[in-house]
């Protein structure tokens, strides 16, 4: 599907046609880091990227991902860089260096950007980077238009030599549309690094040129974006909206519930920074009140008052702040009563249906997110909790992003903290270096070879008596089963050296390294407690990788176990309280065995009390 012929209609989630749009665009390079929303993009382009010509990687992270798309485009070729929004902070360092130096071959960059926080740690708005890097800012309002506006993002982006920030969130990446196929370009190009050190070394005194030359193409984008194909004037009247992104499709279905499609004046931005200048004149000479509708923060609200304010215009300008609200992310009847308020007439509000969750909230049980059955993570938890049982201590226990920060919930609850990626370790080592006592880190294997290495370095470099518990479960797991330097395999499914976490350790200078199968409690509770020992008495940095592969990524590949058999239960309840397996289920008092759901791990007989759990023969 994703390689059909032009003029062939597909039904496509949002990362698919944006996947779809740098094929048509003759994309040579494709690199990434996986973090949702946005990692089927390259899942998509991988999968295909053999037959196509294309370079698809998943790198150690987001600055390895955007440094691999920016050299690409400094030999000529045609590149993407793809990442979640908090990645763009990673890769940060890069970015703002792209819009000193610009690009030869063109360069996007996708930022899918999360209102709502459904898969994130914060609602960042990455438009923000657009105006810190003075590089535009590009945003579709549904796949059709995410697959035809990257495409088109190549061709303006070697044009005006600048890459491209494509911001999407996550209402574009996993909404499913039709979208009509275009034509696969092939541009066929030999990649050749120019010698240019006026431009890509950037010293003070290059830096300073290129300064200049960056703030006259910003400057010069805002006339040019005023005849983009994809910004547009809609309708007529006094009563104006400007809609970006996403914003556009919810104004448009807000206007023609409302009844209001085409009495309404309508600025549709594809791009939001800069502002296309003379489009803006022309859309505010009709207008006696602005209401503007985007995603995130009141970004385009804010350049719209300053335009306003530099032309001497006084028209009042609603949004984010007093007409919708900042935190969390646009839905129709938000925009719809929004429209309403600033129009002036009434709205239906939500039917009985609709407000449904609101009235049913408390009167059912919830359903947490919670890590699989099998799951090794789980046998690690507990095996971290009862270790310091034993040794009559709770300890401090800092946490990461990944599976495993669902140790957070009951009855595990051994996520102290977890601020983003690496975190762990950097924030247990000076937690531990500042409290003179030990401190366990808990992260995951494509989160240490990510951001970890570094605070563990820094570990080993101020002594800190931190016990880094490395959960490696052989993939990136919670973004859908990526490769990482440890699996062996590359994004497109080739062999790949296997770079193992414990030789990284050593090499950082740990002299305790330990490597257990968590399935196995009695030695993981052993190590761990002997890694806390070391800590506590020698000062220094400890770390113990508990190593078994995902249970989701066993049981395709025929590993399931069988399921144990319960006899004699006595209803002490230590099995389900302790380790809370989905697989334990409470019949009349008595535990039982979903087999449904068991996946054969076996780590529960190690738990009942009374040995009433045992393997099946």
């Amino acid at each position: 599907m994703i390689l059909g012929s032009p003029g062939e209609r597909a039904l496509l989630l949002g990362n698919e046609a944006i996947a779809r749009g740098a094929i048509e665009a003759g994309v040579h390079v494709a690199a990434g880091y996986p973090g949702t929303p946005s990692t089927e993009i390259i899942d998509t382009l991988a999968k295909v990227a053999d037959r196509i010509g294309m370079i698809v990687d998943w790198c150690v992270n987001e600055k390895v991902a955007l440094e691999t798309a920016y050299a690409a485009s400094m030999c000529g070729l045609r590149a993407l860089a793809t990442m979640k929004h908090v990645g763009l902070n990673v890769a940060a360092d890069v970015f703002m260096s792209i819009g000193y130096s610009g690009v030869r071959g063109g360069l996007v960059v996708v930022s899918a950007d999360d209102p709502g926080c459904h898969s994130s740690q914060n609602e960042q708005d990455n438009r923000y980077y657009s105006l810190m890097s003075y590089i535009p800012c590009f945003e579709p309002y549904c796949p059709q238009e995410a697959k035809d506006l990257l495409t088109t993002a190549y061709d303006f982006s070697e044009k005006y030599e600048t890459a491209v920030l494509f911001r999407v969130t996550t209402r574009i990446c996993h909404t499913r549309g039709d979208v009509v196929l275009g034509e696969i370009r092939r541009i066929e190009r030999k990649a050749e690094f120019t010698y240019n050190p006026s431009r890509w070394v950037l010293l003070p005194v290059n830096s300073r040129k290129l300064r200049v030359k960056m703030l006259e193409r910003i400057t010069k984008l805002e006339d040019v974006l005023s005849s983009f194909e994809f910004n547009r004037l809609e309708g007529e009247g006094k009563v104006g909206i400007i809609a970006s992104g996403i914003g556009y499709a919810y104004t448009r279905d807000a206007l023609k519930a409302l009844g209001l499609w085409g009495k309404v004046r309508v600025l549709k931005l594809a791009s939001s920074n800069p502002l296309p200048a003379k489009l803006f004149r022309k859309f505010i000479e009709s207008v006696e009140k602005i209401l503007v509708v985007e995603e995130g923060d009141p970004f385009v609200l804010r350049r719209v008052k300053e335009k306003l304010f530099d032309l001497g215009v006084q028209i009042p300008v609603h949004g984010k702040g007093d007409y919708l609200p900042v935190a969390g992310e646009l839905d129709l009847f938000s925009v719809m009563r929004a429209v309403a308020r600033l129009v002036g007439v009434e709205v239906k509000e939500p039917s009985e249906s609709i407000s449904l969750e609101e009235k049913l909230s408390g009167k059912i049980p919830t359903r947490p997110p919670t890590m699989c059955p099998g799951c090794p993570h789980r046998a690690t938890f507990y095996a971290i909790k009862q270790a310091m049982k034993e040794l009559g201590e709770r300890i401090p226990c800092t946490g990461d992003i990944g599976c495993y920060t669902l140790g957070f919930n009951p009855p595990f609850q051994l996520q102290d903290t977890s601020t983003c990626m690496g975190a762990s370790i950097g924030e247990g080592a000076a937690i531990a270096r500042f409290t003179g006592k030990p401190v366990v880190a808990t992260i995951g294997d494509s989160t240490f070879y990510h951001a970890g290495v570094p605070g563990l370095i820094n570990a080993v470099y101020i002594q800190a008596p931190l016990v880094a518990v490395v959960m490696d479960n052989g993939v990136t797991a919670m973004t859908g089963h990526q490769p990482h330097p440890g699996t062996g395999m590359t994004a497109t499914g080739k062999r790949s050296k296997v770079i193992k976490i414990e030789d990284i350790s050593r090499a950082c200078g740990v002299e305790f390294v330990r490597v257990v199968d968590p399935y196995n409690l009695k030695e993981t509770i052993q190590v761990i407690k002997d890694a806390l020992e070391y800590a506590k008495r020698e000062r220094k940095p400890a770390v113990v990788v508990a190593r078994r592969l995902c249970a989701l990524v066993a049981a395709r590949k025929g590993l399931r176990g069988k399921p144990p058999v319960v006899e004699d239960c006595r209803g002490c309840m230590v099995c389900v309280n302790t380790f809370a397996c989905p697989a334990l289920i409470v019949e009349d008092g008595k535990v039982k065995i979903d087999e449904g759901l068991c996946f054969g791990c076996n780590v529960c007989t190690q738990i009942c009390p009374f040995g009433a759990i045992r393997v099946r023969k």
